[in-house]
């Protein structure tokens, strides 16, 4: 079955970086749409971005445009998110998530998510 596993959260000051990974399993990883989404404190989850199967195409929420480059290994079945110039608005669980085979901005997690917090 799907199993996706993030991980490299962490406490970092704002204006720091942190790289998230997502180990996925479970079905074929190079076929899917890729998904990164998160869950501030108190909020509901909110898309943040997503990768085309072959990597060559990436969506951005506007608040991270600029700060956050998703990417994909798909000899591995990993999916990153490199985070720089961290906010505190950043703060949240971050999860990574399976799409379609085409976009659709449906996705599906069921991974623990990885904590990020940005805080002085």
């Amino acid at each position: 079955q799907v199993q996706l596993v993030e991980s490299g959260g962490g406490l970092v000051q704002p204006g720091g970086s942190l790289r998230l990974s997502c180990a996925a399993s479970g079905f074929t990883f190079r076929r899917y749409w890729m998904y990164w989404v998160r869950q501030a404190p108190g909020k509901g989850f909110e898309w943040v971005s997503a990768i085309h199967p072959g990597g060559d195409i990436t969506y951005y929420k506007d608040s991270v445009k600029g700060r956050f480059t998703i990417s994909r290994d798909n000899a591995k079945g990993t999916l990153y998110l490199q985070m720089n110039s961290l906010k505190s608005e950043d703060t949240a669980i971050y999860y990574c998530a399976k799409g379609d085979l085409s976009y659709s901005g449906n996705y599906y997690r069921n991974g623990q998510g990885t904590q990020v917090t940005v805080s002085s």
